[in-house]
Order: structure tokens, then sequence, then C-alpha cells
């Protein structure tokens, strides 16, 4: 059973999709009052999680707009499933970049097998519904829009392995592939990556 978020993880989650909110955003996403809303805001400044600052506007007074601070980072999950950026640089030397490389598609096979098990006998519109359930029990946070026709967007919005795949890009290639096998679309694009400083990752999938 999903657990039911409270206020303040809220406001941190709509935080890190949006990356700079402002109080009446927040208010219309939350459907609280205005002084709600702010009494939560000045409990996460206190804490570190947010910061503020002065937007102006081409006519009327600045707006306030807050966005995460470093330290909120730590509040989303971090799964490195075991693997350090150290560890899998002492294998490379060790063994050369292609040692890298099969250690990659080695866990990419075993997460095709995993994720293909739940996959089977469903339609690729209950294909991509699993999907965004698996990636979230992973920490991913992700959604789903259906666009026109057999075409969905996926979005990413937390990377569990981001500081990872910064070094080793071979991760990006990996989990685009495994999506590919496991969705059995038509066409597959990572049209956002968390690597080339996007805020989210964004899968464009065609059936």
């Amino acid at each position: 059973m999903e657990k039911k978020q409270n206020t303040k993880e809220k406001i941190l989650h709509l935080l890190k999709k949006e990356q700079a909110l402002t109080v009446n955003d927040l208010t219309e996403h939350l459907e609280i009052t205005h002084m709600a809303v702010r009494k939560h805001l000045t409990i996460l400044e206190k804490d570190g999680l947010i910061q503020t600052k002065e937007v102006k506007q081409s006519m009327g007074r600045p707006i306030q707009v807050f966005s995460l601070t470093e330290k909120a980072e730590a509040f989303f999950p971090k799964n490195y499933e075991g693997i350090s950026i150290g560890f899998l640089q002492d294998i490379e030397d060790l063994y050369g970049e292609g040692s890298v490389e099969r250690l990659f598609a080695k866990r990419e096979a075993r997460l095709i097998h995993e994720y293909g098990v739940r996959m089977d006998s469903k339609d690729s519109s209950q294909r991509m519904k699993e999907i965004v359930t698996i990636q979230n029990e992973k920490g991913y946070m992700a959604e789903l829009n259906q666009l026109e026709g057999n075409t969905y967007e996926l979005i990413e919005y937390n990377c569990p392995i981001l500081e990872v795949a910064k070094e080793f890009k071979i991760a990006c290639k990996c989990e685009t592939e495994m999506l590919k096998d496991v969705l059995r679309p038509e066409s597959i694009d990572r049209t956002c990556c968390r690597t080339e400083g996007s805020s989210h990752c964004r899968f464009l999938v065609k059936f």
C-alpha cells in the first residue's frame, strides 16, 4: 500500500518536479490556504530544505519564488544498488573500459528478465502503466502522459543512480535499451536526460 504524503512531502515533490514555484502556485496545487502554505514553507526554510529568491516582474512588485536546496536532495531516494563510482573506476582501471560496459550489459539483462515477468500478457497501455509502477518502486518518481494515438511520454523526476550515470553514460544507454526490450514499442527516444543538465529524464514511446 502506497504511503500517503503529508503536506511537507507534497511541497518537496512539487518543487522537485517544477523546480521553482510561488505561494500562489503551491496554494493551487495543494488546495489549502495561503496561510497554511506559508507556515509549511517557513518550517522547510528553517530546516534548510528550500530557498527563496525575488523575481522582478514587468509590472508591480517582485514575487517570491521557492526552490529546493542541495540539502533537500537527501530527501529523495538514492538507490545505488551496491554500485559505487570508485568501485567501477577500479574495475575499469584493472580490466579496461569494456569491463564496465559488460557490467552494465549484465545489469540490463537482469532487469529485462525481472521486468519482463511483470509485463507478460499485458497490452501496450498496461505495459506503460506497469513500468511507471516499477520505476516508482525503485525511486524514480515516474509519471506517464498519453499523447495522441499510441504515443506515450514517460517522465522520471528523480534518478537514483545519477552520480554513477554522470560518470558512466553507458548507464543511460542501457536503461533506454532495457525499456525498449520490456515495453516492445515501435520506437523509444530519450528526449531529456539528467546527466545532460535537464531537471528530469523524459522518454517518448510510440507503439
